[in-house]
Parts: structure tokens; C-alpha cells; sequence
């Protein structure tokens, strides 16, 4: 079997395209995976997610190209090593605002003496249930660890943030970082907007992958003429939602009136 985490391979060769999974479903994630994206987030923080569904959702997707990473709610040490075990192989960290915050990340996401993972190869299937031999030595390999910014104090930090080894990639999460800028809701301001571009080409400048969700086609365009790297292009509740009211639209004059892009 191929345990070579392929989102991690092409993040410094290629442009990454993909969608918000946030059904918390395998069946609606499977559906997302048929889709074709190269990419799929199971978010874990703000949708309803959890250990469970997240293992069914990983299972999921693994019959197709589609490659998962998953949010957690926060950078739990212990939530990590969980979601490690289960078979995530990129998780995206949210809210590191310190250097501090994403060195223990490192450390969470390695086995000693270099991290923290605690070891449990019998019950994870990770391991494949200890049919990987050399899973310990070699797991570092194919954990991609990337971290989200989105705060003022996360971009104060992002140059230090920046030098750290062991940090594959930079998600900048333009919606809160609206919010502590001033700008709550409105992740499209050009002050916003002007910070977020900065970001991303410092992040690409220092040898990281940078990363960002955009459902507004004319930023997410200008985001990838900047060589972002992986950039995720809808939500699949938006899109579902979205989709169900432009259809009742058709038929019925007073249906809800549909939501334009942009956001999230």
C-alpha cells in the first residue's frame, strides 16, 4: 500500500486546489472526493466534528486522489496525537498567534527524542495496526504540519514564526484576521486585504508553503497569480446551501434570495 502523503510532495511543485468539508459526513465527503478536488479540510473547529467522524471521514476519502487535512479545534498536544494515530497525515493548526504555540506543534506532530508523540503503533491505524515496520523512524517523513495565522499578533510574529523547522506551510485565515484588524466580517477591506497579500509573499520568501480559503473569485485569482500554494475555493455547506436556494428560487417567488460570493 502507498502511505506517501502526496498533499505534502506537491506543496513546493504544483498549485493545490481545494473545499471546506464541514458536512461532517463521510457520505457528503466521499461525494466532495468524487468531485475531484486535490484537497479536502475536515474542519474540526468550527464545524461539528469530531474523533469518530473524522476517522470515518479519513476513511472516506482514502479510495480517491483527493488528499485530507484536518483542523482541530485547537493545538491540543493530546487531540493531535489522536488524530495521528487515526490516520491524518496533514493537520492545519488554527490560531498559533506565537512562537512558542508553533514550536510545541512540531513537537507534538514528532516521536521522541525530537517531539512529544506519545507511541502507541498496536492500536493506530496509522501504523496499520504495526504492519508499517519502520512506521517510527520513517512517520516524520509524511506528516505535513501546517499552521494557521489570523490575528494581528500572529502576523507581528510570522517573520520568527517563519524560521522554525519542521513547519511545512502557513494557512493565513483572512476572516479572523478581519475581525482583530477592525474589520469584523469583512475579510475583503483593502487594509485586510493589503496584510494578507504581504503574508503570503513573506511566507512563500521564506521557503514555506503558503495557504488561504477564498470563495470570491476575483481575490482567489489574485491569490493564485501570487504562487499560493494551496488554496481551498468553497465550503461545502455554503455550497450546498447556496445551490438548494438558487433551485427553490425557480419555482418559488418569496424563496430566500441567495447569498453572493465572498466570505465564508
Amino acid at each position: 500500500m502507498d502511505y506517501t502523503n502526496h498533499f505534502k510532495q506537491k506543496l513546493k511543485t504544483e498549485q493545490q486546489i481545494g473545499l471546506w468539508v464541514g458536512l461532517a459526513d463521510a457520505y457528503g465527503t466521499e461525494i466532495a472526493a468524487n468531485a475531484g478536488y486535490d484537497w479536502l479540510l475536515i474542519d474540526g473547529e468550527h464545524a461539528p466534528s469530531d474523533l469518530r467522524t473524522t476517522l470515518s471521514q479519513l476513511q472516506s476519502i482514502a479510495a480517491y486522489p483527493s488528499q485530507a487535512v484536518v483542523r482541530p479545534p485547537i493545538g491540543s498536544v493530546q487531540l493531535i496525537k489522536q488524530l495521528l494515530d487515526i490516520g491524518a497525515q496533514t493537520l492545519l493548526i488554527p490560531m498559533i498567534e506565537t512562537v512558542e504555540q508553533a514550536e510545541l506543534m512540531v513537537k507534538a506532530v514528532r516521536y521522541p527524542p525530537e517531539g512529544i508523540r506519545g507511541v502507541g503503533a498496536a492500536l493506530a491505524r496509522a501504523t496499520r495496526w504495526n504492519s508499517i515496520t519502520d512506521y517510527y523512524a520513517t512517520a516524520h517523513e509524511n506528516i505535513c504540519l501546517l499552521i494557521q495565522i489570523e490575528s494581528v499578533e500572529g502576523i507581528k510574529n510570522l517573520d520568527e514564526i517563519l524560521k522554525i523547522e519542521g513547519i511545512d506551510g502557513v494557512f493565513i485565515g483572512a476572516v479572523d484576521l478581519s475581525a482583530t484588524m477592525g474589520y469584523q466580517g469583512n475579510p475583503n477591506h483593502p487594509e485586510v486585504q493589503k496584510t494578507v497579500i504581504n503574508a503570503i509573499q513573506r511566507i512563500r520568501a521564506a521557503g514555506k508553503a503558503a495557504g488561504i480559503l477564498s470563495t470570491l473569485h476575483e481575490a482567489t485569482q489574485k491569490y493564485l497569480e501570487l504562487g499560493t500554494e494551496f488554496v481551498a475555493v468553497g465550503v461545502d455547506t455554503s455550497v450546498l446551501m447556496n445551490s438548494l436556494k438558487e433551485l427553490l428560487s425557480k419555482y418559488k417567488a418569496d424563496a430566500p434570495i441567495v447569498k453572493s460570493e465572498g466570505g465564508y
